[in-house]
Formats: structure tokens, C-alpha cells, sequence
């Protein structure tokens, strides 16, 4: 029997983490200031949705908006909050580095990813920004992240659609790629045929 997708709705509160899983989100990825792009939520918020929400619940962890190159003192705050996340028992964390070239920041991946623990790791969309897609996803096979969140180096999952589909085939069995982009509870049904995935991620993908 084929199970359904994972619909991941990104939220900046516990109410309206609430009011998604109502809708039929079935993970939550929680974060703050959607308008660039997200950044951490508080502990307290951390705390509430993981008490009284039963889907999982994936934090993200980036201490401002902008550019996904990180001086050594945010650095620090990502590593702190990871051990937060930990503590207040989240499922998983959603983070992101690049350096300087514009490549997978390897060496602080595989950092984090070993401070996470039992936390599942996903990378985000900041592999959308970086200089070759393709070989990001090879080079984060070997850092333990579990997901990549993408729309394959574009602004939309439908103009993403060629490097998605070979992202997807390029990471299985190791890493699931999360197909994200303009992915809406309208367009899911048309996006889902086009991009098969065990996962999918958006601020719309459920009417809430």
C-alpha cells in the first residue's frame, strides 16, 4: 500500500501551527519572519508546539535573513540553538551554509549535523542558491543530512521541475528531497504528478 506524501506547512506561530494540522499538515516546519525566508523561533514557541502538537515538528535554525554564509559568532548561536532544540525535544532542524564560493559549507555541516543528535536534519533552500545543485546534493550525501528542501534553483517547483526530478533520483535511497516552490493546495495534485516525491513543503499546501 503507497503512502501519502508528507504535506510540511511552514508557520510563524503556534496558533497557526494549529490551525495547519486542522487543514491536513502533517509536519510543521516552525520558524519566524517568513519574509526573509525565516529565522529561529523563540524557545517558548519551541516548547508549546512540541507539548501540544501531534505531528512532527521540524525548528528552523538561521539567526537572520540574508545570505547563508555565517561569521564564526553565528556560528556559535546556531550551534546553541541546535542544543536548545535538543533539549526541548524537537524532531528535526532545518538549516542551511554555504561559504564564501558558494558551495556547501561541508566541514560545518557535519558539525551540526553531529550536535543534532537524534534530530533528523534537513537542508534548506539555500542549495538553491548555491554555484552547482547537483553536485551539493552528492556532497551532502556524506554530512548525515536526511532532506533537502529545493525548487531546484528556481523561484518555483514547476520551474524547477528538470533538476528536482533528477535532484530526487540522485539522492534516494540516502536523503529525501523536499519538493518546495509555489507549492499550493491548488497546484498539489498537477506539482505531485509532475515531481513525484515522498515530500512535499509550502506556506499554502494546506487551505489554513
Amino acid at each position: 500500500m503507497q503512502m501519502l506524501p508528507v504535506k510540511e506547512v511552514c508557520v510563524e506561530s503556534f496558533d497557526e501551527a494549529v490551525r495547519a494540522i486542522e487543514a491536513g499538515a502533517t509536519r510543521i516546519e516552525l520558524c519566524e519572519n517568513l519574509s526573509v525566508g525565516g529565522t529561529t523561533p523563540s524557545y517558548g514557541t519551541i516548547r508549546k508546539c512540541k507539548e501540544k502538537l501531534n505531528v512532527p515538528v521540524m525548528v528552523m535554525i538561521r539567526p537572520r535573513g540574508g545570505n547563508f554564509t555565517y561569521t564564526a559568532d553565528e556560528f556559535d548561536i546556531m550551534k546553541d540553538d541546535i542544543l536548545k532544540c535538543r533539549e526541548l525535544k524537537a524532531d528535526g532542524i532545518v538549516l542551511g551554509l554555504l561559504n564564501e564560493l558558494g558551495e556547501i559549507d561541508e566541514i560545518r555541516t557535519r558539525q551540526l549535523v553531529r550536535i543534532a543528535g537524534n534530530m533528523q536534519v534537513t537542508f534548506h533552500k539555500a542549495i538553491d542558491v548555491a554555484k552547482d545543485i547537483l553536485d551539493c546534493v552528492e556532497i551532502l550525501k556524506k554530512t548525515g543530512v536526511k532532506r533537502i528542501l529545493s525548487s531546484g534553483g528556481e523561484k518555483t517547483a514547476s520551474d524547477g521541475q528538470d533538476i528536482l526530478n533528477k535532484m530526487i533520483k540522485l539522492a534516494a535511497p540516502d536523503m529525501t528531497v523536499i519538493v518546495a516552490g509555489k507549492v499550493t493546495w491548488e497546484n498539489f495534485a498537477e506539482i505531485s504528478e509532475r515531481i513525484p516525491s515522498a515530500e512535499y513543503h509550502g506556506r499554502r499546501l494546506v487551505p489554513f
